[in-house]
């Protein structure tokens, strides 16, 4: 057995640790890019869609669903995240990261905004699910 492999699960967990630990600090230095003027209005577009998305407090895919509910956290927001990180320079991105690193335990706020979208996409889907549900003839 190499010395990976000994205690395997968790290991595991200590890598998620991590992976959370890093998305928080990329959302941090994501949020204040969004604030910045510096950042170009082609990243900052993106920058403001990860971070209201992070800062919901709803899910635009529910947890409880399997699968699917983790979706969004593990691959949606990560790859938010990189996309938008590629739209900045580099050297700015390295401004807000060591901003981040000194501020890291800083409270970001909650995004109504985006709970308010991610409701109203909910409540349109249901709408259009159920109208085809119960008056599938009305054409």
């Amino acid at each position: 057995m190499t010395e990976q492999n000994i205690g395997g699960p968790i290991c595991i967990i200590e890598k998620c640790k991590q992976f959370a630990k890093n998305m928080k600090q990329q959302i941090c230095a994501l949020y204040l890019a969004s604030k910045d003027v510096r950042t170009p209005n082609s990243a900052k577009f993106l920058v403001i869609i990860v971070v209201g998305y992070a800062l919901s407090p709803i899910d635009l895919i529910p947890d409880f669903i399997p699968v699917l509910g983790f979706l969004d956290d593990l691959v949606l927001l990560p790859l938010g995240i990189h996309y938008a990180i590629k739209l900045m320079p580099s050297d700015l991105w390295e401004e807000f990261q060591f901003r981040a690193n000194q501020h890291y335990h800083m409270q970001l706020p909650v995004n109504s905004i985006a709970t308010t979208i991610i409701i109203s996409i909910w409540v349109a889907s249901i709408a259009t699910l159920s109208y085809f549900y119960w008056w599938p003839n009305n054409g």
